[in-house]
């Protein structure tokens, strides 16, 4: 009889790793999805409704909206995995302004609240709610054995993923897919 995996919720925002992390997800034979519903005009409404009705689909889920909803998934889905991809706080914020610029989504208007859906211009507000996040993230998953954390940029790869995957490390590089933002450590492995 095969096992089943459990879902793996990736719940670090958006520019912490999360498309590296996807990927690699995708070489250990997840299927993963990510982001989802990030132009839906009413996703502060339908967010729930939508993850919980994609999740029957898929293994592994990253980005948006899934970061939002960790308690709900987690109550969802129990025996499921969560990995908070984190980096430094300017590292993070200069690269949000600089991929999205003045881009506005109803998906960050929800997140970082109505009016800031760019980040240009409200970096402050979207610095303490990236703080605000992982730090509400940690202090939920304190101590429990289904929470990894990540900081992909400062060389977390293979390794940790895969112990706390309980699966065996894969014969090729870690994926990093904006391999601007690597570490001169990772760029040598």
């Amino acid at each position: 009889m095969k096992t089943r995996k459990p879902k793996v919720f990736c719940i670090g925002f958006h520019k912490t790793g999360t498309k590296s992390l996807a990927r690699a997800l995708e070489i250990l034979g997840y299927r993963v999805t990510g982001p989802n519903g990030a132009r839906d005009p009413q996703i502060a409404e339908r967010a729930l409704t939508m993850a919980l009705d994609i999740a029957s689909n898929f293994d592994a889920f990253n980005d948006n909206p899934w970061s939002v909803l960790f308690r709900e998934l987690d109550l969802a889905f129990p025996g499921s995995r969560f990995i908070l991809t984190r980096r430094s706080t300017d590292s993070w914020i200069a690269s949000v302004v600089r991929h999205f610029g003045d881009e506005c989504t109803p998906m960050r208007e929800w997140i970082y609240g109505s009016g800031r859906g760019s980040p240009r211009g409200n970096e402050r507000d979207y610095v303490d709610r990236y703080r605000r996040h992982n730090v509400d993230v940690i202090r939920y998953f304190s101590g429990r054995e289904c929470f990894l954390t990540m900081d992909i940029t400062a060389g977390d790869g293979w390794v940790a993923l895969c112990n706390f995957l309980e699966l065996p490390v894969p014969d090729q590089p870690f994926p990093h897919i904006n391999p601007g933002v690597r570490t001169k450590k990772q760029r040598r492995s």
